[in-house]
């Protein structure tokens, strides 16, 4: 059975990010394991669940995810986890992570494993693509440097933080992902014309944000020779 390792913050993950990603390899038989960095289980992004926000429908579908799942609410630690034992490693979004996720060596170490040989992959999405800016490959080299890749752009950052780059929950802002992604060697491109972005280079799988985790999920799949009904 093809497995997947999802590594969600416990700082606040956005529900559409891990949710959508969680559900749809669920559904294509997939055997999935969430961690997080202490073990802890994932914290979500009440703003991620605001109707206003996202939609009353997707608002209660995430919320009854987060709060039923097995996986969600008894994950592993991440020092624990080992990308050789997982298919894919996916990485779901959300300012949080900029806290812990795109932080931890465990989470990098993963990273770096799931696309160093010719049998992982990895999908990682929205914010959680900072990590990018701090991950290097095993010669020491950045791995985004040369590679083609998507992530929650400046340009939509601008309409969340104030002038102080606060977020609405007061937290300061640690670094904007485009920024510092783009300042290890990247080829940004957000695709900001296109309804979706979903950018693919090599075993490395980049998602813009919320209305691209759908479209993230089923090209992972289609990268794993998985076939879907849809």
């Amino acid at each position: 059975m093809t497995s997947a390792l999802f590594v969600v913050s416990e700082h606040g993950y956005w529900g559409e990010e891990c949710i959508e990603p969680l559900t749809t390899l669920s559904d294509a038989g997939l055997d999935i394991t969430v961690a997080t960095p202490t073990g802890e289980p994932p914290v979500l992004d009440e703003r991620s669940v605001d109707p206003e926000e996202v939609g009353e429908d997707l608002s209660e579908h995430v919320r009854e995810v987060h709060e039923t799942d097995e996986r969600l609410n008894n994950p592993i630690p991440l020092a624990q986890a080992d990308a050789e034992d997982y298919d894919t490693v996916v990485f779901p979004g959300g300012h949080g992570a900029e806290w812990d996720i795109t932080q931890d060596v465990h989470a990098r170490e993963l990273l770096r494993e799931s696309v160093a040989g010719d049998d992982g992959k990895a999908l990682v999405v929205c914010h959680t693509v900072g990590i990018l800016a701090f991950t290097r490959n095993r010669d020491g080299e950045f791995l985004a440097d040369g590679r083609s890749v998507t992530g929650f752009p400046n340009a939509w950052e601008e309409g969340i933080v104030d002038e102080n780059d606060l977020l609405p929950d007061g937290r300061k802002l640690p670094y904007w992902v485009e920024d510092e992604v783009k300042a290890v060697g990247a080829d940004w491109d957000a695709e900001l014309d296109a309804d979706t972005s979903v950018t693919i280079d090599g075993d490395l799988i980049t998602a813009r944000g919320p209305p691209s985790s759908a479209a993230a999920a089923r090209t992972l799949l289609d990268e794993l020779g998985i076939e879907t009904s849809a």
